[in-house]
């Protein structure tokens, strides 16, 4: 069974669901056909704080409280045609659309889709339909008139926002170091014969000609170049916590009595009028 105006009025703060009770978003706008008045489809709030909208056929969709069932998955809506909320569909508009979910047939000027809710309240088109709802007034509404505001919702998001990376490379530097080394020289030593050592004096020939040699040695310096590890570096992230204000304009609804002449009125309890 189809659903009806009568029945949508009634959401007030709704969502879209899927088959198995899964969130697609919450409920935006209600699109009527201009010909049998009856709602075809529905705008579900999805994105960041809800700041997109994706058409969603309202054909073979429930009602499960105050949240709309529909027969299509979150991922089937999330690639929807995008098309702009802020009035009726245009028939190259609802072809998309129909081509997308492939609902068959076309739209035309007759009956495409023309806006009908806004979230929980409905605003009326004059030439069209006759309005239902809170958010209007007038001798189809009640007697009180729901004033609304915008209030910011701020939040955060992880994104990057830079790299960093270790890169060595080789320099070359001058390392300076004494070293102690020695080495021999040549000393000439005399002694006279004395009877300790007469013996090893007159051992040879009285006279002859002969050579002696000593060895001279001397210590130089040795370099040698060993690579060893001398720290460990890596890198590490820690958090950085700023406060940062957001400056942003809201529009709120007021409200300005017009009394006529005669008519007595009475200030309200906060003063406000």
């Amino acid at each position: 069974m189809a659903l009806t105006s009568d029945q949508l009025a009634s959401i007030t703060d709704g969502n879209v669901i899927q088959a198995n009770g899964d969130k697609i978003g919450g409920v935006g706008q209600i699109y009527l056909d201009n010909q049998t008045g009856e709602p075809n489809w529905v705008t579900v709030k999805t994105g960041l704080f809800g700041t997109s909208e994706t058409f969603v056929p309202l054909s073979g969709a429930s009602l499960s409280g105050s949240d709309i069932v529909v027969t299509y998955d979150k991922d089937t809506v999330k690639d929807a045609p995008r098309i702009d909320t802020d009035g009726d569909i245009t028939p190259e508009e609802e072809d998309s659309l129909y081509t997308y979910y492939g609902l068959g047939g076309s739209a035309n000027d007759d009956d495409r889709g023309e806006v009908y809710g806004q979230g929980a309240g409905y605003h009326q088109d004059t030439d069209r339909t006759e309005t239902v709802g809170r958010d209007t007034s007038g001798p189809t509404t009640d007697d009180a008139m729901t004033l609304s505001e915008e209030q910011l919702r701020v939040g955060t998001q992880t994104r990057e926002a830079g790299r960093a990376r270790l890169r060595k490379y080789v320099v070359t530097e001058n390392v300076t170091q004494t070293v102690p080394v020695s080495r021999e020289e040549v000393r000439i030593e005399r002694e006279p014969i004395t009877d300790t050592n007469r013996d090893e004096a007159v051992s040879g020939p009285a006279i002859s000609e002969e050579e002696h040699e000593v060895v001279l040695h001397e210590k130089r310096p040795v370099v040698e170049k060993e690579a060893v590890p001398v720290e460990r570096v890596r890198l590490d992230t820690e958090t950085v916590t700023d406060q940062v204000t957001v400056n942003e304009e809201v529009r709120k609804e007021q409200i300005d009595t017009d009394l006529e002449a005669g008519t007595g009125a009475r200030r309200d309890i906060d003063g406000d009028n």
